[in-house]
């Protein structure tokens, strides 16, 4: 894709598309239409992380239309057609065809038509997009397990973004139902989440003993990972997916106590570095934790791992201390696995919501 157009934030790119050229199109030939106009859903500019990098595939004038209960349902399939004729060529410079470098794939690139225009407007019905997205639907309130199936990158994709117009309100409604966990399943994932850490902390100690110096950083760089998307849920915010954990994590207010730490555990080239980089890490996640007031205080100070000469936190006292806060006898019942990127991370399972669903309910 070739342009010379000054980049713009997608979401503002986004706005303009519907402003400037999709509203007007619809206000004149469909007048009295019902529906939402958004971008949300997946893209690194609905989470806010595009860059320049962002515009060489899938970026671009985006929007999502939803159409409100009760319209004609075949301007699902009509509209995209009206659009294609009608959509001006390019906005701000930004070309609204995408051409398909492999015509069979999904994945598309800017760039200058004289014909029809293949765009990225999507009409939808709110409902369906839900349930292909998250499992869940419009009719009630997540239940329990529905909130445990559903991955927290989704969750911030449908969260997240910009809504532009919202006749219907149904939209801006889901969202606000999405927008985070009821308290009680917070707390359960937070105790899942310390429960993760409590699982390997002493293993970056036992590795370096054995020699295995490479396995003592990996183990570090899990354990990291695992404090991040801790912090987030602290902060109340949703994980991204692997790409944007760390920037997510930069933007919480904990992050610039704790970045130097974080970095220091993972770059250290010596055990004893290694260790006393997570132990500041450890109590000062275990301080925040704390301060939340969600559970009985737990001393945060790190200590020997029983006989072994590794120093831990020993974060199972956390996990206990908010699982013993449960009301919920379906929460108390369940394991301390979580969520389900609290035990995969695969991509491609966790882009399966009935699968997920499934394994939910096996656990």
């Amino acid at each position: 894709m070739t342009t010379h157009a000054a980049f713009l934030p997608g979401l503002e790119l986004s706005r303009i598309l519907y402003e400037e050229a999709v509203r007007p199109i619809l206000d004149a030939e469909l007048p009295g239409l019902r529906y939402a106009a958004a971008r949300v859903g997946s893209g690194s500019e609905v989470l806010g992380f595009d860059t320049a990098r962002s515009a060489d595939h899938e970026w671009g004038p985006r929007l999502d239309l939803f159409l409100a209960p009760g319209q004609d349902p075949g301007l699902r399939t009509a509209l995209p057609g009206l659009l294609a004729e009608r959509l001006p060529k390019e906005v701000r410079g930004w070309p609204t065809h995408f051409h398909r470098p492999d015509p069979d794939g999904p994945v598309g690139e800017m760039a200058r038509t004289d014909g029809p225009v293949d765009h990225r407007v999507s009409v939808n019905d709110l409902g369906a997009w839900l349930g292909e997205r998250l499992g869940v639907g419009l009719s009630a309130a997540p239940a329990v397990r529905d909130w445990l199936a559903m991955p927290q990158q989704t969750l911030a994709e449908v969260t997240g973004g910009a809504v532009f117009q919202d006749a219907p309100g149904s939209l801006t409604r889901a969202r606000e139902r999405l927008a985070w966990y009821p308290d009680e399943v917070w707390r359960y994932l937070l105790a899942c989440q310390w429960q993760r850490v409590s699982q390997e902390e002493a293993f970056v100690g036992r590795c370096a003993e054995v020699g295995d110096d490479i396995g003592s950083s990996v183990v570090a760089g899990r354990l990291v990972r695992d404090l991040m998307r801790l912090c987030l849920l602290l902060h109340r915010r949703y994980a991204p997916y692997g790409k944007w954990l760390g920037s997510a994590f930069a933007r919480l207010p904990s992050a610039g106590a704790l970045a130097p730490s974080l970095r220091g555990a993972v770059t250290a080239d010596r055990y004893p570095d290694r260790e006393r980089h997570l132990c500041d890490a450890y109590e000062r996640v275990a301080a925040l934790q704390n301060d939340t007031g969600l559970a009985e205080p737990v001393d945060p100070a790190t200590r020997p791992y029983h006989s072994r000469p590794f120093r831990v936190l020993h974060a199972e006292r956390f996990a206990r201390a908010l699982a013993n806060t449960l009301a919920d006898p379906e929460l108390r019942a369940l394991p301390l696995t979580g969520g389900v990127d609290q035990w995969t991370d695969n991509t491609d399972l966790l882009g399966r919501p009935r699968a997920l669903r499934a394994a939910v309910d096996a656990l």
